[in-house]
C-alpha cells in the first residue's frame, strides 16, 4: 500500500513547523538586537504613554525565552516528523509513524499555544490518524 498522502501531508506539516522555528529564531534574533527593538518600540504609537524600563526587560526576557522554545520544538518536530516519514516509506511502520506525527501535534499544542498549535499541528494529526486507520487490501483468494 502507498502512503503517499501521509508523506504529503507530514512535508507540509513539516514546513508548518520550519515556518515556526524561522519566527522563533526571528524572535531571538530581535531579543539580542535590544537598539533596534528599543527603536520600534518608541516609534510604536502608545495608548497608554511611554513604556517603563521594566516592562521593558519583560518584554525581551519573554521574547527570548520564547523563541527559544518555538525554534528547540520545531526543530524537534521537524526531526520526528522526518523520522515518521522513514517510516512510512514503503510502508515499514505505519503504527509507529502514526503515534510518531500525534505525539508532535499534541505536545505541540501545549507548547505553542492553542492558535499556532492547531495551525502547526493539524497536518500532524491528519497524517497520524491516516497512518492508524488506514488497512491494507486483503486480497482473497477463490
Amino acid at each position: 500500500m502507498k502512503r503517499t498522502g501521509e508523506i504529503v501531508l507530514g512535508i507540509i506539516g513539516a514546513l508548518v513547523y520550519g515556518f515556526l522555528g524561522i519566527i522563533g529564531g526571528a524572535m531571538i534574533w530581535l531579543q539580542n538586537n535590544e537598539a533596534l527593538l528599543q527603536e520600534s518600540l518608541e516609534e510604536a504609537p502608545q495608548q497608554g504613554g511611554e513604556i517603563s524600563a521594566e516592562e521593558f526587560n519583560e518584554v525581551i526576557e519573554v521574547m527570548g525565552s520564547g523563541g527559544t522554545m518555538m525554534l528547540v520544538f520545531s526543530i524537534i518536530a521537524i526531526i520526528l516528523g522526518i523520522i515518521a516519514m522513514i517510516f512510512l516509506k514503503g510502508n515499514k511502520r505505519p503504527k509507529v509513524a502514526g503515534i510518531i506525527f500525534l505525539a508532535s501535534a499534541v505536545i505541540g499544542f501545549f507548547v505553542f499555544g492553542i492558535i499556532f498549535g492547531i495551525m502547526s499541528g493539524v497536518f500532524y494529526i491528519i497524517a497520524g490518524i491516516m497512518c492508524l486507520a488506514r488497512k491494507p487490501k486483503t486480497v482473497i483468494e477463490a
